[in-house]
């Protein structure tokens, strides 16, 4: 079992698979999914630099900072985030959800500006963001997200 297994909590080989992957795609392991994808570009820092080198600058630096997050669409998320080559990631990760990369994209589109607006809060990238990601660091924008 790999990383985004763990991270998704082997969703394929659960018993009740349809309801505990429509509880993936909206809930926690979609949180899952944006750490991984964090993790493997290097952190907040990381995710900003690729975003930035990808046409999306001004709504990965308001994310970080302290006002309004600018939105993206899941298409532009995709463009970026394939740019950077994590289409394999995206793949992947929409397979063990069990739904579609384009739907995966449109939610992350909706998780990542508050991931990264939660994880810099002073409206400041942290020092240690090139890697290390701590899933754990989100349990409270989860409840916010998804109650």
């Amino acid at each position: 079992m790999g990383l985004l297994d763990d991270l998704l909590g082997g969703q394929g080989e659960q018993p009740n698979q349809a309801t505990q992957v429509g509880t993936a795609v909206g809930g926690a392991s979609l949180l899952a999914v944006a750490g991984e994808l964090l993790n493997r570009v290097g952190g907040v820092g990381g995710l900003i630099n690729l975003l930035k080198q990808n046409g999306l600058g001004s709504a990965a630096q308001s994310w970080v900072g302290t006002g309004e997050n600018e939105p993206v669409s899941g298409e532009q998320l995709g463009q970026a985030l394939q740019g950077g080559g994590l289409g394999s990631l995206l793949q992947e990760a929409a397979g063990k959800l069990g739904t579609s990369p384009d739907d995966l994209l449109g939610k992350l589109s909706g998780v990542l500006p508050q991931t990264v607006d939660h994880l810099t809060p002073e409206g400041q990238v942290p020092q240690h963001a090139s890697g290390g990601f701590d899933l754990g660091s989100l349990g409270p924008l989860a409840g916010k997200l998804f109650s």
